[in-house]
């Protein structure tokens, strides 16, 4: 984490605003660790939590928002076009819909602690044509919710904040491992009601 120290000694506040603006548009950014270390960062004094949430508030609404403005510019025939050439399939487009069908706008809200989610929710947003109006109500209260659980935590955790990064530095092999055979086994699960679903409609 010693590079985004550095990069708080010399932009301060405009780390969060710039950085998570920047991270739901298209900059590999690693928001959470950053939140957290900025919240450390004010319970030593150095900087302000409150301003924090503000301004780590807006970069994440700001970014989110421009994503789903231009996913419903772009559209479908955009993503129908070009989306194979990253992963955005006519499948995951329907796919998505149905989630949002079935768990409506808190797949939105939730959406903010699952890597890889959040940084594809606008512009599914918009691709499928949600409301604005309730979309923002959701995203930015989950804007809101995300930023704040990472920064409190930070604050809270204080000094420990070096020592659990050094612990997950050491073990990152093993954290994935682990994250890879939990989501194995969980695909491999509901793949088996699937099928026996498949199995069973046949059989009637």
């Amino acid at each position: 984490m010693e590079w985004v120290h550095e990069l708080f000694q010399q932009y301060g506040y405009y780390v969060v605003l710039v950085g998570l603006l920047l991270e739901y548009i298209a900059l590999p950014f690693p928001g959470e660790p950053t939140l957290a270390y900025a919240g450390f960062l004010a319970q030593k004094g150095d900087l302000s939590l409150p301003i924090l949430i503000i301004l780590s508030f807006i970069g994440t609404s700001v970014g989110m928002t421009i994503q789903y403005f231009l996913g419903n510019k772009l559209g479908m025939p955009f993503i129908q076009k070009y989306g194979k050439y990253v992963f955005l399939t006519q499948r995951k487009i329907d796919l998505t819909r149905m989630w949002f069908d079935k768990y409506g706008y808190f797949l939105i809200f939730i959406g903010f602690f699952i890597p890889g989610v959040r940084h594809f929710t606008g512009y599914f947003a918009g691709i499928i044509n949600l409301p604005f109006r309730r979309f923002a109500i959701t995203i930015y209260s989950g804007a809101l919710f995300w930023v704040s659980f990472f920064l409190i935590g930070g604050y809270w955790l204080g000094g420990n904040l070096h020592d659990i990064f050094g612990v997950l530095e050491d073990h990152i092999g093993k954290i994935i491992f682990g994250v890879i055979v939990i989501v194995a086994i969980t695909l491999g699960v509901r793949f088996r009601k699937q099928l026996k679903r498949v199995f069973l409609q046949n059989a009637s």
